[in-house]
């Protein structure tokens, strides 16, 4: 949405939700977030979907338990994104990154006819801080499926084993409005300690985007 066209829309008191992110490549209509993240490490930057394609699944970085040595659980998440179609492929974005663990295969939304469905929601498993013993922060993520119709009823998505070793699933986070879904995703990330317990991902953020400029008025 240009500068005058925003302008006229406040002037016609016309409400414009669209969330004004600095650089960002698409029109977010809203952040999705979890009060259960881990407090530990930094935030990346923001990695979008390539215009007018969306999050169809995703896929997840894990070291496996460790048993005596230190566990990091959940690395990376990586969003795979296709157009509404399902056709035209997105890329595979992702945000900061721990160093441990293995990429694991996609998880995908399908509707029960076959048509594309796309993330819309998530739920985050998290270990709280357990002092002196050994702490993983985040372990695991699912995730809700909806389509741009409305036509089916959301479901959800997790992949295999659908949970992880340590701490409790969260609350849901709020969905994506209506005719939008995630298209982007930041991540909360400890770097590696030198000497020291390490936790790799602890918290996440995802992002609602539209390509329809009458959507979100």
């Amino acid at each position: 949405m240009d500068r005058k066209c925003f302008l006229f829309l406040l002037c016609m008191n016309i409400s414009v939700s669209f969330i004004l992110l600095p650089d960002a490549p698409r029109r977010i209509v809203k952040v999705l977030k979890v009060s259960n993240g881990g407090s530990w490490g930094r935030w990346g930057i923001t990695q979008f979907c390539a215009e007018g394609t969306y999050a169809v699944g995703y896929q997840l970085k894990i070291e496996q338990y460790q048993l005596n040595g230190d566990d990091t659980s959940l690395n990376a998440i990586a969003l795979v994104c296709k157009d509404p179609d399902g056709v035209r492929y997105g890329g595979k974005v992702t945000s900061n990154q721990g160093i441990w663990g293995t990429w694991y295969n996609n998880a995908s939304c399908h509707n029960i006819d076959g048509t594309p469905a796309f993330l819309t929601a998530f739920q985050l498993q998290v270990q709280r801080s357990v002092g002196e013993f050994d702490d993983t922060a985040a372990n695991y993520v699912k995730f809700k499926c909806g389509d741009f119709g409305s036509v089916y009823k959301p479901f959800e998505l997790a992949s295999p084993p659908g949970h992880g070793h340590y701490g409790q699933m969260g609350d849901w986070s709020d969905s994506c409005p209506p005719m939008s879904a995630i298209c982007g995703i930041k991540t909360r990330v400890e770097q590696p300690l030198t000497d020291g317990d390490d936790t790799a991902l602890n918290d996440v953020e995802f992002y609602c985007c539209v390509d329809n400029p009458d959507v979100g008025k």
